[in-house]
């Protein structure tokens, strides 16, 4: 009667651990699956910027065109040189 009772107690014990190896699992996954959808939240918004950057223009175009600025000595140069023509 005695090893009776101590096998029970045993399966008891093991009954607890495996029903909190089985709650630590579903916590982990429950942590898992909030990751997971705020990683697609971040992914959907990053497509979102990215869209809007591609079609909210990037175009060069009708943008003034910046000429370089010529030093004294090169504008000197040219004119020595004959690019520059009186009328």
């Amino acid at each position: 009667m005695i090893e009776e009772k101590k096998e029970p107690e045993k399966k008891d014990e093991e009954q607890e651990k495996t029903i909190t190896e089985l709650d630590r699992a579903d916590q982990i996954a429950e942590r898992q699956k909030r990751e997971n959808d705020r990683r697609e939240e971040l992914l959907t918004r990053e497509e979102q910027l990215q869209a809007r950057k591609a079609v909210g223009g990037g175009s060069e175009a009708g943008t003034p065109q910046k000429t370089p600025e010529k030093t004294p000595k090169e504008y000197a140069d040219e004119v020595m040189s004959g690019k520059f023509k009186a009328k």
